[in-house]
């Protein structure tokens, strides 16, 4: 049975849209790390015992859930927790520009330059524009691949340009399939 499902992939790759949308088809809770790993969204962030804490205590009230997000590293002590996983890649050109409409959506002017999160939006860009390219030391295809390979459970990779819908159907094909 796969009732407990995590999405992972790069920023801007689609994991908490397809989680929040499976959640509408599924009897999953969607759960996503950032309400784990910010304290103040994409400002401050909570330290690791207390991620840990709050979201082992969010999957233990829930039979059915699916985690959207990274959890590498900070809970490598959850890999045993999951029944299946989702990897999603897209190209870096279309990533890179949902994160900068996204940004643009979040702060508007505020991230040009001059605004108050100008320097902020543009060390984000930079860092999710390694995830392609760089190995270990960052989040990173490298990295996620690296981890996916220790885990115990099945790993589906959906790879390309999909719209959510052509992802939920991928997805439920294959828990059809598997029944």
């Amino acid at each position: 049975m796969n009732r407990k499902i995590h999405i992972l992939g790069a920023s801007g790759a689609g994991t908490s849209t397809l989680g929040a949308a499976l959640s509408k088809v599924l009897p999953h809770r969607h759960l996503d790390t950032d309400d784990y790993f910010w304290i103040t969204k994409f400002t401050e962030q909570r330290e690791v015992p207390e991620r840990r804490r709050l979201l082992e205590k969010d999957l233990s009230l829930n039979e059915n859930w699916i985690l959207s997000g990274a959890v590498c590293g900070w809970g490598d002590n959850f890999k045993s927790s999951f029944d299946l996983v989702f990897f999603l890649w897209i190209p870096q050109d279309i990533r890179l520009e949902r994160l900068k409409q996204r940004e643009f959506q979040r702060y508007g002017n505020e991230i040009l330059a001059g605004g108050s999160k100008y320097e902020q939006s543009k060390k984000f860009l930079e860092w999710a524009s390694l995830y392609d390219s760089a190995g270990m030391e960052v989040r990173s295809k490298t990295l996620h691949e690296h981890w996916m390979a220790e885990l115990s459970c099945p790993v589906l990779k959906i790879e390309g340009d999909y719209s959510v819908e052509e992802r939920v159907d991928i997805v439920l094909d294959y828990l059809k399939a598997k029944g």
